[in-house]
């Protein structure tokens, strides 16, 4: 006969008969069902569980808003669209574009259809733009209406791009791209039911290239897995604490580091999105902030600096911000204080790299340190932190040995 006992760390398996027993070690498998770490769940999260939460854009003097439900019925026909265009599992579809709800609809219907999803910088240099696109070997370009002219001049020399679209109701009547179709018109061709495929966690969802390094920017692919798990380190507590309760203001573009993954953490956990589009003088934000009743929101010191500048002339109701995340580059301990000092605004410093989808680590006060005196506070706030989890950081000097 056999009999099985599970154990903490294995199974013993044990055979007996008349004359001896034998013992054999398995290891033990858990019985908890896998569950996939790709982002279709979490579209079909905040279409089922977060369908009246609102996303908004500003777009120009006024703001354009619908519901993540809507949302999710355009991600089905934008798949759908994309299909038809000749999208295939596996392929790149670029994007050229700004921080706005359209942006935000291809975050999710190229990656669940199974695509890659490639943002481009559009602060670099245009034979850099080129280098990466056909790099890349992108099939889709989507851009921005108010960008066109920098892809126009581009155009002749991407060579893997199949087809243009304008993320606009029509196509200008004076575009001069060859292929081009208008993002309304290829949605409103197609229906919001896709037969969303069963992807591998592993799968390429995502790609970014940075150009810190030497020679043409390098690619970093990011796989659904690395995606998903980054969405829970952006919304732990002891990281970013993003919520549900949240009014996120993603003021980093989308195409730095894919806005630093928070859009993906925001249809997560169904965080009302707030885009600003092209507007980001701080007057702009500031307008913005005070408007929708941001609690949360994230940039580069430069940002930072300017609405800091601006409180200083001018009066807004910031007092719904909870936290502002600064990365990209050190922020001086001087704009932290300032911004804790004269209005009561905290900043988060956080840092991370491209190819830590980014974030690594965040500066937040341990508990044995709220304690100290407020200098010290604010000098490890002005640090760079300690890593989330699923982060490893070893430090060396120039002999190699670990500091």
């Amino acid at each position: 006969m056999v009999l099985i006992w599970p154990l903490a760390s294995h199974r013993i398996q044990t055979t007996i008969n008349s004359s001896h027993i034998l013992w054999r070690r398995l290891a033990m498998r858990g019985q908890m069902m896998d569950y996939p770490l790709t982002l279709t769940p979490i579209l079909d999260r905040a279409r089922r569980l977060y369908g009246k939460k609102e996303i908004v854009t500003k777009a120009g003097p006024t703001l354009e808003r619908y519901t993540y439900a809507e949302f999710a019925d355009r991600v089905g026909r934008l798949a759908n669209a994309l299909e038809k265009l000749g999208v295939r599992r596996g392929d790149r579809v670029a994007t050229f574009a700004w921080n706005n709800a359209r942006h935000f609809e291809l975050y999710l219907a190229v990656p669940c259809m199974g695509a890659v999803l490639h943002p481009i910088n559009l602060r670099l240099p245009g034979d850099q733009i080129a280098y990466i696109i056909n790099h890349a070997e992108d099939q889709v370009l989507f851009v921005d209406a108010t960008l066109l002219p920098a892809v126009e001049k581009l155009a002749s020399h991407l060579k893997s791009v199949k087809h243009f679209v304008v993320m606009a109701d029509r196509v200008p009547p004076d575009c001069k791209l060859p292929s081009v179709y208008a993002y309304e018109e290829l949605l409103s061709a197609t229906g919001p039911d896709y037969p969303w495929p069963n992807l591998d966690e592993n799968d390429a969802a995502g790609m970014c290239y940075t150009s810190g390094t030497t020679g043409h920017p390098k690619g970093v692919v990011y796989s659904h897995r690395s995606i998903f798990l980054h969405c829970m380190g952006l919304t732990m507590a002891d990281s970013l604490g993003l919520m549900e309760r949240d009014t996120f203001l993603p003021v980093v573009p989308m195409f730095h580091v894919m806005a630093w993954g928070t859009p993906f953490a925001c249809a997560m956990i169904g965080a009302k999105m707030v885009f600003p589009g092209p507007h980001l003088q701080p007057r702009d934000l500031a307008e913005l902030i005070q408007a929708e009743k941001v609690t949360f929101t994230a940039g580069v010191p430069t940002i930072w600096f300017g609405l800091l500048n601006l409180l200083e002339k001018e009066r807004y109701d910031l007092s719904s911000l909870r936290a502002m995340v600064v990365g990209g580059a050190a922020a001086p301990q001087s704009m932290i204080e300032g911004f804790d000092k004269k209005h009561g605004l905290k900043v988060i410093h956080a840092w991370g790299m491209t190819e830590t989808s980014p974030l690594g680590t965040v500066a937040n006060l341990k508990s044995y340190q709220l304690a100290l005196p407020e200098a010290e506070q604010f000098a490890i706030r002005a640090k760079q932190g300690t890593p989330v989890p699923l982060v490893e950081i070893r430090g060396i000097d120039e002999q190699g040995r670990e500091i």
